[in-house]
């Protein structure tokens, strides 16, 4: 059956620029980059149609996606309505003639096994043009910032001049990239004329008896201004979620990937930052669940702590806890149901002060140190519930700053990283006292 006429009316110079920006990482290659220059070019063979579904039409899918275009719910492989909607705004955008709008009937055949050729990209880090370059190089930058939707002063010359200049400035501004209209290999990233660097390949994590990818972790989770492979995995898993990203899938964390976030974070119940935080990031699937669940953060706010898991602690000690930094006197609560198995006192213990242990019934022990004082009625042997106040903030033992030395030791053994689990529950921000648990 033949195939519908996806684009048509390509000159080569478009072609050329079509291929710099809807380039796909991992060897794909866009619609554009699949149809022959001639002008008169009929859809290349293995294009898919309207209804197909398979690597192909993902491929199509995840080119608009690069070139920052929103298709909702993300580069699902199936060619629906919304992919030709989209497909057609593509084209306009970067000049091409529209696909015809008849389209084929759906159908079960197979999605075509011929294989896209790999990428070529225009440009390499060493041909990348600097102003006052003439030449093909300077075409090819001058037609992706036309394809990226931008005006060039002078048209497409094949001069770097100041016009040129200008425009690139004003695309590196639309991207949150510094603006100084030099082509850098971020900004030639962006604009897709040199491959994109390759993401680290992710870890395989231990989740209970199976092992989960986790591309991310709490230590690389990208913030604002970031400019990195694990923004593309944040943005991507957002625009999955169905989160349009504005500008697209760019690597670039600006404020559309900012708002994003919020919205992405109002829909789904959790704390509206803005931030790719741990919460956040657990709840995409983008980093590992913790080791141990705490079913309440141990400490009232308002409070601050960061991970300083093995920093030195003088006489060859390391840190085997996280500090967790409020004000004396604010209220320490039991993270899970359990039973205090040990107190400490400031009078016999100089450097853990006062503090307990709480343990879970399957061993896990969970270490407080540094209290101002233990909650009355709390000793050896009380049974307590999660969230129920067993002391309060202090700085005895070791310590001049008011703080909760943390420990978390799974089934009784030696202590494990507490940061992120204590992150993955953070309420730093919630300073009203909470709710005495039901006996």
């Amino acid at each position: 059956m033949r195939r519908n006429s996806l684009i048509i009316g390509i000159s080569t110079a478009i072609t050329v620029s079509v291929l710099a920006t809807a380039a796909l990482p991992g060897g794909q290659a866009s619609a554009a980059a699949l149809v022959a220059e001639a002008p008169a070019a009929r859809t290349a063979p293995g294009m898919p149609k309207f209804g197909e579904s398979g690597p192909t039409v993902k491929a199509l899918q995840e080119a608009i996606i690069r070139n920052g275009f929103t298709l909702k719910g993300g580069a699902t492989g199936t060619f629906d309505k919304r992919t030709l909607s989209v497909l057609k705004t593509f084209q306009k955008v970067v000049g091409l003639k529209a696909a015809p709008t008849t389209t084929a009937a759906p159908t079960t055949t197979a999605a075509p096994t011929t294989t896209a050729a790999p990428v070529a990209y225009p440009l390499t880090v060493e041909t990348i043009p600097v102003r006052g370059n003439k030449g093909p190089a300077v075409v090819a930058l001058q037609n992706a910032l036309v394809a990226a939707g931008l005006t060039v002063k002078g048209g497409v010359d094949g001069a770097f001049g100041s016009g040129t200049t200008a425009t690139v400035a004003a695309f590196q501004a639309s991207k949150g990239l510094t603006q100084s209209g030099i082509v850098d290999p971020t900004t030639a990233r962006a604009l897709g004329l040199i491959a994109p660097e390759a993401a680290p390949a992710p870890a395989p994590v231990a989740v209970g008896k199976t092992a989960a990818a986790a591309p991310l972790t709490v230590e690389t989770l990208p913030r604002r201004g970031h400019k990195s492979a694990a923004v593309v995995v944040v943005q991507q898993a957002l625009v999955n979620a169905g989160i349009p990203v504005k500008g697209g899938v760019d690597g670039v964390f600006g404020v559309a990937t900012t708002v994003s976030l919020r919205n992405y974070q109002a829909a789904n119940g959790l704390a509206v930052t803005g931030e790719a935080d741990y919460p956040t990031a657990l709840k995409m699937g983008l980093v590992a669940p913790p080791a141990v669940v705490l079913a309440v953060f141990p400490m009232q706010g308002a409070c601050n702590f960061e991970d300083t898991w093995h920093a030195p602690r003088g006489n060859g000690r390391l840190h085997l806890g996280v500090d967790i930094i409020a004000p004396e006197g604010k209220l320490v609560y039991a993270v899970a149901d359990g039973t205090i198995t040990k107190t400490y006192s400031s009078a016999t213990d100089k450097l853990a002060g006062n503090g307990v242990r709480l343990t879970m019934p399957d061993g896990t022990y969970f270490f407080y140190g540094h209290f101002q004082r233990i909650a009355d009625g709390i000793t050896v042997g009380s049974k307590v519930k999660a969230g129920q106040v067993i002391g309060y903030n202090g700085k005895s033992g070791a310590t001049n700053t008011p703080h909760l030395h943390f420990e978390v030791h799974p089934r009784g053994g030696e202590a494990i990283n507490p940061y992120p689990i204590v992150k993955a529950v953070d309420a730093c921000n919630v300073t009203a006292p909470l709710p005495v648990p039901a006996p």
